[in-house]
This record gives structure tokens, sequence and C-alpha cells, in this order.
């Protein structure tokens, strides 16, 4: 071969394939350091495309974090198209960090963010195509430590035969601790094993090695234990409890190409208070930290100067719930209206959205509006402890419509627990009641094109949530509500659009699935599986297959009812929120009884004793 191999990458498969500018990795704000200079090398990996990567704003954040120490390069790597996999497969090009465009089997660190379960066969997909052991008990002393975390990591028994170690909670605190921690053991040049020894002591992080797991005869887990000394019986997730002191990038990378949301994202505050039942993300990411005006305004002028981007999204679980969105969204128009860059309000709740906000956002230009009213009743609203009425949404949208929006997305759940075909009616009669909230508005006045669109996505149920024992309906049931939905949604002006109940289903066997999974996830890569979120990919057939090949079935993970008092895969993970809570939220959904929002009053969840001094502001 001529060219050098990373000459050989850029000048001979880049024009190979449809979109180079996934693999160039020069962008705006990427950082390139010498190799030479360099202690720690990390490959900060993301199992999808680069568009979908690219997006996500916590690898924005430890990205730039890791790099700014010295002695540490952190790369990103993305899932390379299957068009791109092919001809590295064809070239015997192994997968390679973007930045430097060096092989990340001789990387310190391969570490991979866990947002959705269905990704989890790219993961299998990226260590081969890397040459890395797919197995943890198979690498050696020269290879890499696989590590992985994100909200999926939560629940890692299902990766827990293939990854290293887990760091459980959020990394800016504890990442850097990792990184002290590897450099002690590099410079005393320690045996691999002796590493995760060390790093298990460091709060957060689990070793899945280092703990067996018993099955009764039925199958379902017996026990959860360490299985050496000094090993946590239970693995706290980390919190920062400052979010005005957490890091936060005063620049970020520039995409060549589009991607999913390109644009500049503004962590206005983590957590939720709302505490709807079938959500995990409301339940993990307690508690609620906001940051202040002052340091959002700081930011966002930063990372304007930096990037040149001309809109700001406002990040978090419920925009709308920010204490001083108001005032948020006036300073940041007041200031940047006359350079034309623009808001959007991502997570609004129903019940907070108000004229004047809209007309605010829409100085510069309209952006969506999305809605999750979640269920078509109030019975089952209340089930889920959505606390919102159809009063709040038709306010809402009226609000919107009269403003000159004309388009809005309203997204629902199948499945949920005690649901029946009235509630699901129900939805279109919520699309039907929108649509006619928007007719009202004088002809001369409304906006152009109405277009109301329903979404429903099938229910899962997800670890740390009160429905965490509750079986998922059935595909042929799921299957059924969507296809009444279908009929019921056919007015002009409706548009209605659905998820594949299989997707779903596999989503829920391993969110809720035991270490046993670890195996079926390397015999569906076999059979072909990879980029199962996408739909020109995803191949049902073969995941049935690779169940039945291993001897496992899958309904054992969906639609079997859990007892309050089995033990659960993820039993040794605390994420602050109890269990005696999360079944008391059971009961009281069963009951259709609704609980507060906790900034109102405390409701007892645990958060505010998972680390000492309390956590809950």
């Amino acid at each position: 071969m001529d060219l050098n191999i990373k000459d050989y990458i850029y000048e001979k498969l880049l024009p190979k394939v449809e979109k180079p500018g996934r693999y160039i990795g020069t962008e705006w704000n990427s950082v390139h350091k010498d190799p030479k200079n360099i202690n720690i090398r990390f490959a900060f990996c993301f199992p999808d495309s680069y568009e979908v990567g690219m997006s996500h704003l916590g690898m924005k954040i430890l990205y730039h974090l890791l790099n700014d120490q010295s002695d540490i390069y952190c790369e990103r790597v993305f899932a390379p198209w299957p068009d791109m996999e092919k001809v590295m497969r064809e070239e015997g090009i192994k997968l390679f960090a973007l930045e430097s465009r060096d092989y990340i089997k001789n990387f310190d660190f391969v570490g991979f963010t866990l947002q959705y379960e269905m990704s989890y066969t790219n993961i299998i997909n990226m260590l081969d195509l890397a040459d890395i052991p797919k197995l943890s008990s198979q690498r050696g002393e020269g290879d890499p430590f696989v590590v992985a975390g994100g909200p999926c990591a939560y629940n890692p028994e299902p990766l827990a035969e293939i990854v290293d170690f887990f760091m459980l909670g959020e990394g800016e605190e504890q990442m850097p601790e990792v990184m002290e921690v590897y450099r002690q053991w590099k410079s005393q040049g320690l045996k691999r094993e002796e590493l995760l020894d060390m790093v298990s002591k460091i709060p957060g992080v689990y070793v899945p090695a280092f703990y067996d797991v018993t099955y009764n005869p039925d199958n379902t887990i017996e026990s959860i234990k360490p299985n050496r000394d000094g090993v946590p019986a239970k693995i706290k997730k980390r919190v920062v409890k400052d979010l005005n002191k957490a890091y936060f990038p005063d620049k970020v990378i520039v995409p060549y190409i589009d991607i999913v949301h390109d644009r500049i994202m503004l962590e206005i505050f983590r957590g939720c208070t709302r505490g709807c039942r079938f959500c995990q993300a409301g339940m993990i990411y307690r508690p609620v930290r906001e940051r202040t005006l002052e340091e959002l305004e700081a930011i966002a002028e930063k990372l304007i100067e930096s990037s040149g981007y001309e809109e700001i999204s406002l990040s978090s679980l419920s925009t709308g719930d920010y204490s001083k969105l108001n005032q948020l969204v006036e300073k940041l128009m007041s200031k940047y209206e006359k350079d034309r860059i623009g808001l959007s309000l991502p997570s609004l709740r129903i019940d907070s959205v108000s004229l004047k906000l809209l007309q605010d956002v829409q100085k510069v230009r309209k952006s969506g509006l999305t809605f999750a009213p979640e269920a078509g009743t109030q019975r089952l609203r209340d089930v889920i402890n959505k606390n919102v009425t159809e009063e709040d949404l038709i306010n809402s949208v009226g609000a919107a419509f009269d403003s000159g929006y004309s388009g809005v997305k309203l997204y629902f759940m199948i499945g949920l627990p005690t649901e029946t075909m009235e509630d699901v009616e129900g939805i279109a009669d919520l699309g039907n009641k929108v649509l006619d909230r928007y007719y009202r508005v004088p002809k001369g006045q409304r906006g152009k094109g109405i277009n109301v669109t329903i979404s429903t996505s099938c229910f899962v149920p997800k670890p740390f949530t009160p429905f965490q024992w509750e079986p998922q309906d059935t595909i042929e049931s799921m299957r059924e509500k969507q296809k009444h939905l279908q009929q019921l949604l056919r007015r002009k002006g409706l548009t209605y659009n659905w998820h594949d109940p299989e997707l779903s289903y596999l989503e829920a066997v391993f969110a809720r699935g035991d270490r046993r999974l670890s195996k079926v996830l390397i015999r569906a890569w076999e059979l072909g599986c990879k980029f199962d979120s996408w739909d020109q990919y995803f191949n049902y057939e073969a995941w049935l297959k690779a169940f039945e090949d291993c001897g496992i079935d899958p309904d054992f993970y969906t639609i079997r009812r859990r007892d309050l008092e089995e033990v659960l895969p993820w039993n040794h993970i605390d994420v602050g929120v109890t269990k005696k809570y999360l079944r008391s939220e059971y009961k009281k959904a069963l009951k259709g009884e609704t609980t507060r929002d906790c900034r109102i009053a405390c409701t007892g969840c645990g958060i505010n004793l998972l680390q000492e001094g309390g956590v809950c502001k």
C-alpha cells in the first residue's frame, strides 16, 4: 500500500461512500492533539450514525471535559453506515477514531454511551470492526478497556458479559476520577484485573465480573452478590449537586453535514419533579437542579461566539418547568433577536404554555410545537400520573393557533397499564378537538396549512419506574389498537404515525433483561442484526432465530407480570428512588390515584438520601 493508512482512508475510502462528511473528523471546534504527547487515549463511541450521535449533548460535554486535560486525547467514533462498513471490511480497515484516524484497538479506553436498547448490536459490530474481543472475559493485557454509561446503563445486565465496567450516573465528576485511577495503575505497570479492582472502589462504577447471579428453577433471579471483598453490594449512581459548578463546554463541534439537532443545546436544568409513572428519565435523573439565569446567559454567549449557530434549543426533560423560563426567553430574545438567532423549546408541558411565551419565541422564526398528553382519557392520565387535563391541552394549542401556528405534534402511548379500547379512542377524540380549536380562529388570522400530527409509541415498562413490574401489551393487541386509530384518524388536517410493535417488544426485552441476554445479542449480530432502530435494517425474524438458538424465551421478559418481591436484574443498582416509593406509586396507579408534583411538597421518593447532606433543592 503506497499511501499510509490515514491518507488511504481519506483518499481511497471516503469517495466510495454516500456521506463522507460522517468520517472526515476535522470539523470546526474538533480537538486535535499529538498522540506522542498523550498519556491516555479515549475513544468516545456512539453506537449509531454520525447524524444521531453528533446531536447528543452528553457526548459534547464529556468530549471537551476530557480533552481539557492535557494528557488525555478523547476522540469520536460512530457506527459506520453499512456502505462504509462494506468498504472497510473489503479493504481490511479496522474501526478508527475520527480525529486521528488511528485504530481504536490501540486506545486505552473504548467507551460507549447507552442511549437506547436497540443500539446494542451496533456495539457488538463496532467491537468486531475494531478487532477487539466481544466478550470481556476474552480480553487480555493489550486490549483496551470497554466501558459504558448513559441511561440504559441503569440496567447493565444484558451487556454484562461484553462491557468491562459501567459508570452509573452523571459523568462530570466520575470520569476524571476514573482517569486519575488509570494514571496510577498505568504508572505502576499493574495487571488488567487490578485496574478493574481499583475502579470498583469509585462510587458509581460497576464491574459485572465482580458479581455472581444465581437463578431459581423458574428462571427468575435468586440473588446478585459480590464475589470478592471490598466491592459494594449496591452501586449508587453519581449526582452532580450544583449544576452551576458543573463542567459545560464553551464551544461545540460544528458538523459539515446536517445532523438531527443542528443547533446549540443549552441545558437549563436536570431532573424532573412531575413523577409520570411510565417515565424512566423522570426517575433516574432526579433530583431537579437548575442553572441560574446568569450562568445560562454566559454559556449561550460563549457558544454563539464559538459556533456561529443561529438557533438555541433550551434543553431539559421538561423545559416548561424551568422556574425562570419566561425571564430566560425574554433575556435571550432581547439580546439576540437583532442577530436573527432563534429559540426552540422542546419538551413543553401542556400546562406550561402561554401566549406571551409563544410570541416571544417566534420573533425570529417559528420552531415546531410538540405536546405529549400521553393518554387519550383523563382516567388513564391519572393512572400514569400525567397531571394534565384536556382543558390544559386545548388552552395550549389554542394559544399556539391564536399566535399563528398551524402545526402541532401530539405524542401518545398505547398499551399503558389498565388501558381499554375506550382510552385508545380518546386519542382520536383529542386529535379532533385540537383540530376543531384551530378552526375557531378567524380565517383571516389563523396560520395556513393546518396539520395536527398524532404519534403513538408502544408502552415499554422500564426499570426504576412504578410500572417496572407490569407486563407489556402483546404485539397483536398493539397492532389492533393502531389499526383502530387509523380508521378513526382519517379527517383532513390529521396525520397519524405509529411505532413498530415488534421493535418495542425487543426494547422491552433488553430494558428489563438479565445477563443471559449477552449471548442473544452476539447471536443476533451473527445473524446480521445491526442498526435495529432503523426501519430499513430491522430484521425481526433474525432476532427470533437468535432467541431460539440461545434457548431463551423473550416473552419471559415482556408479557410476564413480575411479583413485587421478585429480585429484578437491576436490584444491585441504586438510583436514589427507593423500591418502597415505586411500589407505592404502582399501587396508586392501579387505583387511579395521582401524586402531586414534588416541588409543591416532598413525596418521599428517597433521592434526598442518596448522598450525605441531601441533593434536593
